[in-house]
C-alpha cells in the first residue's frame, strides 16, 4: 500500500505512535479515517463530498459546522476538476508566489500544502522538500494525487483547513495560497493560527487596491455585485458560458490595452493587466470561474497584513504580483530543526 513506507512520517505528522495502517483507512488513537486513492480523508462524515459519501456508502447531512461553507467546497471541487491539469503558467506562478522563500531553505525539509487544489504548487516543490502534505477538502485533492504519480514524496489527506488533527509543528514550511480569503472566518485569523503547526508561513490574499488608482475600486464594487448574483447560481450553463466569455471579451481584451500602454509607461492605469500579461487562454478561465462563483471574498491592505508582526517575528511582503502574498516567519522549535 501507498502508505506502507511511510508510518514514521505519519507518526510525526499526527504527534503519537498509536497507528495503525488498514488496507482502505488510517487509524490512529481509535479514530478511524477512510483511505480512498490514497487520500486519507480526515474530514468528519457531515464535510464529506458528494463523491467520497457514494464511495463510503454515507447519507447526506443537513447539519451546519461553523466556519464551514458548503458552497465553497462544491465550487472550488468543481473547478479544479475541470481545470485538473498542470498548465506551463503553472511554473511561472510558482516563480511569483515564491520569490520571497529561500527555496534552498526547504531542501530536505517537510512542506504543508495548504488548500492545495490540484497540486500547482507542490508540483514545482516535489524535487526540492524532502516530504509533501497536501490537504484540501474538495475533490480536487484527488486531482492532485494524479498529478503528482509517481512521488513516493507526498502525502494526500482531505480535510477541512481549519480543523485538522495534525500536531504542533508538524511542518517545516506551509503555504496557503488563494485559500484563507475564501472562508467565512476572518483570514488574518486563521494566519495567526496557522503559526502554530510550522514556524515559516506563505500566505496569499485577495488585495484591496490599496496600489492601485482609486477608480480600481468603483470598477471592483461592481463587479463585486455581479459575483454574488452569480455565486448563488447552479447553472451549469452560465458556469460554463461565463468563464471563456469573460476571458476573451473582458480579461484579454485589457491585456492588449496595457500591452500597448506598456510602451509609455502607462500600463498601470489598465486593471488586470499586470496579473494577466502572459497568461494564456485557458488559465484566465480558471480565474474567472474562481473569482466569480466563489460566494465568499475578502480583501486586505498591506498595512492590514502588516498587523500579523503581532503574531509574528517578521512579516515580509512581496512588492510584486499577486498582491498580496508574505511570509510570516516565527523562531523555529529544537525538535524541527532536528528534522532538517
Amino acid at each position: 500500500m501507498y502508505y506502507d513506507n511511510k508510518i514514521n512520517s505519519l507518526k510525526q505528522i499526527f504527534g503519537t505512535d498509536e497507528i495503525c495502517l488498514r488496507k482502505d483507512a488510517l487509524v490512529v488513537r481509535s479514530k478511524v479515517y477512510p483511505i480512498i486513492d490514497d487520500v486519507i480523508i480526515l474530514s468528519e462524515w457531515g464535510k464529506y463530498t458528494e463523491k467520497v459519501r457514494k464511495i463510503l456508502g454515507v447519507a447526506s447531512s443537513d447539519g451546519s459546522y461553523p466556519g464551514f461553507s458548503k458552497d465553497v467546497q462544491d465550487t472550488f471541487g468543481k473547478e479544479w476538476v475541470k481545470y485538473s491539469k498542470i498548465m506551463p503558467s503553472h511554473r511561472e506562478e510558482f516563480a511569483q508566489y515564491f520569490d520571497i522563500v529561500d527555496l534552498e531553505s526547504l531542501r530536505g525539509r517537510r512542506a504543508c500544502d495548504l488548500g492545495c487544489g490540484i497540486g500547482r504548487f507542490s508540483y514545482f516543490l516535489k524535487d526540492v522538500c524532502g516530504e509533501i502534505m497536501l490537504v484540501d477538502f474538495s475533490d480536487a485533492v484527488f486531482e492532485a494525487r494524479r498529478n503528482l504519480a509517481g512521488r513516493e514524496n507526498c502525502l494526500f489527506f482531505m480535510g477541512d483547513i481549519s480543523d485538522l488533527p495534525f500536531c504542533a509543528n508538524y511542518a517545516d514550511f506551509l503555504f496557503c495560497l488563494g485559500v484563507l480569503h475564501h472562508l467565512p472566518t476572518d483570514a488574518l485569523d486563521e494566519v495567526r493560527k496557522l503559526k502554530k503547526y510550522s514556524p515559516r508561513i506563505l500566505v496569499y490574499l485577495y488585495y484591496a487596491l490599496d496600489n492601485k488608482p482609486f477608480y480600481f475600486k468603483w470598477i471592483l464594487a461592481g463587479v463585486t455585485f455581479l459575483r454574488r448574483g452569480l455565486s448563488r447560481s447552479r447553472s451549469v450553463f452560465l458556469r460554463t458560458l461565463i468563464p471563456p466569455l469573460a476571458a476573451r471579451l473582458v480579461y484579454f481584451p485589457l491585456v492588449l490595452v496595457g500591452s500597448v500602454l506598456d510602451r509609455f509607461k502607462m500600463s498601470g492605469m489598465v486593471p488586470l493587466y499586470d496579473s494577466y500579461r502572459g497568461k494564456g487562454i485557458k488559465r484566465t478561465e480558471q480565474d474567472v470561474y474562481d473569482r466569480f462563483f466563489t460566494p465568499i471574498e475578502q480583501r486586505f491592505e498591506r498595512k492590514d497584513i502588516m498587523k500579523l508582526k503581532d503574531s509574528f517575528d517578521s512579516v515580509t511582503v512581496s512588492d510584486k504580483v499577486p498582491y498580496w502574498h508574505f511570509l510570516c516567519q516565527a523562531r523555529e522549535s529544537a525538535a524541527m530543526a532536528g528534522r532538517a
